[in-house]
């Protein structure tokens, strides 16, 4: 080889070189945070992960597990995660709580458009509609969000005064079953498939959504701290469009997105957490007020009375301003958002 193909070689693995260190100064690291354990819903952002939607975006997302909404708010806060996922009306709390707070996370696209909470019981007990609670005895973890969003469920409905036991999440269910509480708070996609699996049969169960009750909450919503939408919006229009991509195969063939969650977790029950998916796009992601809202979107005066029973319910030091916790500006075209079945 001559001086000159030596030259033209040299120049041509530095061209690379240089190539290769641009691509990779252009991928953006993200730690996603969950707002509960791997389980069907999950798949939501496990399965663009696992298809490599988030990599060809540009972004290297590391989704993590959560133990609630409140932890997820607390840790995006912190900086210890980027984005992740959690019900509204706990990052409103945050919000309203913590006035001064230098990093307060922001939603950036709506996913349950209705809240999954719901009040169930056991037949047996007599409960049938919202006004046979007063005087009950109603079980659920202190941070459950069905339990922090009680009051307004029971302003609704003119409920009369209930008794509240607290316990750890794994035990909630087991409690029903064993009548030590007439009735429970929870996720109906959480709470119906953990009382099936303790031998209850659905038709024995007697479900309260709070949709269905008169209370149009919001429900989980993607958030992102303040820095990152400031310092780099784009990163995040690309972890969003990301998504949407992937969530429109969720919803259209949920049984090999659970795949991607067995991936993470290989002791789930496939079929169960398929189950439990399937359930939760019917009730809060492809729910009628998803489809006339438009999926990632929200209704502004809806948004507005959610704050004012946000703050009324939870009791928060500052009342809630719904254009601080929202910021739609983000949000991938509308043709990327065409998601829903009709």
């Amino acid at each position: 080889m001559n001086k000159r193909q030596l030259l033209q070689s040299f120049l041509a693995a530095s061209a690379l070189s240089f190539g290769l260190a641009a691509h990779a100064q252009t991928v953006t690291p993200i730690k996603f945070q969950l707002d509960w354990r791997f389980e069907g819903p999950a798949a939501l952002f496990l399965h663009p992960a696992a298809k490599g939607y988030f990599k060809n975006a540009g972004l290297d997302v590391t989704v993590d597990a959560g133990n609630g909404s409140g932890g997820t708010v607390t840790r995006v806060a912190s900086g210890a995660y980027e984005m992740g996922f959690a019900d509204l009306a706990a990052l409103m709390e945050f919000h309203a709580n913590n006035p001064d707070a230098p990093n307060k996370p922001v939603a950036v696209m709506m996913v349950y458009n209705n809240t999954p909470a719901s009040v169930m019981a056991l037949k047996k007990s007599g409960i049938t509609k919202p006004a046979d609670l007063a005087g009950k005895k109603l079980g659920a973890p202190v941070f459950d969000a069905g339990r922090r969003a009680f009051p307004i469920f029971a302003k609704a409905n003119n409920i009369g005064a209930v008794n509240w036991t607290a316990m750890d999440p794994t035990l909630r269910e087991t409690m029903l079953v064993r009548g030590d509480i007439d009735a429970i708070t929870g996720f109906t996609f959480t709470s119906l498939l953990n009382l099936e699996a303790r031998g209850v049969k659905a038709a024995d169960v007697v479900i309260l959504p709070y949709p269905d009750y008169g209370v149009k909450l919001y429900g989980n919503v993607i958030i992102a701290s303040p820095k990152m939408i400031k310092e780099n919006p784009a990163a995040v229009k690309a972890f969003l469009s990301a998504f949407a991509k992937g969530a429109k195969e969720v919803l259209a063939n949920p049984a090999v997105a659970i795949e991607s969650v067995k991936a993470r977790d290989g002791i789930i029950n496939s079929e169960l957490e398929t189950r439990r998916l399937k359930l939760a796009i019917d009730t809060v992601i492809n729910s009628p007020d998803a489809r006339a809202e438009g999926f990632g979107a929200i209704n502004a005066g809806r948004m507005s009375l959610m704050a004012s029973q946000v703050s009324d319910a939870f009791a928060t030091k500052s009342r809630v301003n719904p254009d601080a916790v929202w910021n739609g500006t983000l949000l991938p075209p509308a043709a990327e958002l065409a998601i829903l079945k009709k």
